[in-house]
């Protein structure tokens, strides 16, 4: 069987690559892998290339990137295109999101700063009162 030679098992992808038969075949429902085949046995058969595949999903994920974005990705480059315009405007989308985040987040820092500087360990009233510097008492 051609096919069979030319293909990685399941299992040996998953260890060659560390990426959990569950996820790959997980990746797989979703469109993000395909396999080319089966063995006699119903063993998942893929392409070589599926370790270059999963290098690209597992750094777009550390990017920020969903797998519906991934598979965006991914369906351009199958088309014989390379997804890089796309990708490019959704790295610009979450830079614009983690600036949104950070001024956020200095926001808040700033609000915490200022309840701790008005630190009261006593209550006026402790039988209403949980924390006065939460309830802002």
């Amino acid at each position: 069987m051609i096919a069979q030679e030319a293909g990685k098992q399941i299992g040996s992808v998953a260890k060659a690559s560390g990426v959990p038969i569950k996820t790959i075949r997980y990746y797989e429902e979703l469109g993000l892998l395909k396999t080319i085949g089966r063995t006699e046995g119903g063993y998942r058969l893929f392409d070589p290339g599926i370790f270059t595949r999963l290098s690209f999903i597992k750094r777009a994920q550390k990017l920020g990137l969903s797998l519906a974005e991934i598979k965006e990705f991914l369906d351009v480059h199958d088309q014989g295109e390379l997804p890089c315009d796309h990708v490019k405007v959704k790295l610009e989308d979450k830079v614009a999101e983690i600036d949104q985040q950070i001024q956020q987040l200095q926001v808040l820092k700033l609000e915490l700063e200022g309840l701790l500087s008005g630190w009261e360990t006593r209550p006026a009233n402790p039988e209403t009162t949980i924390c006065p510097i939460i309830q802002g008492y």
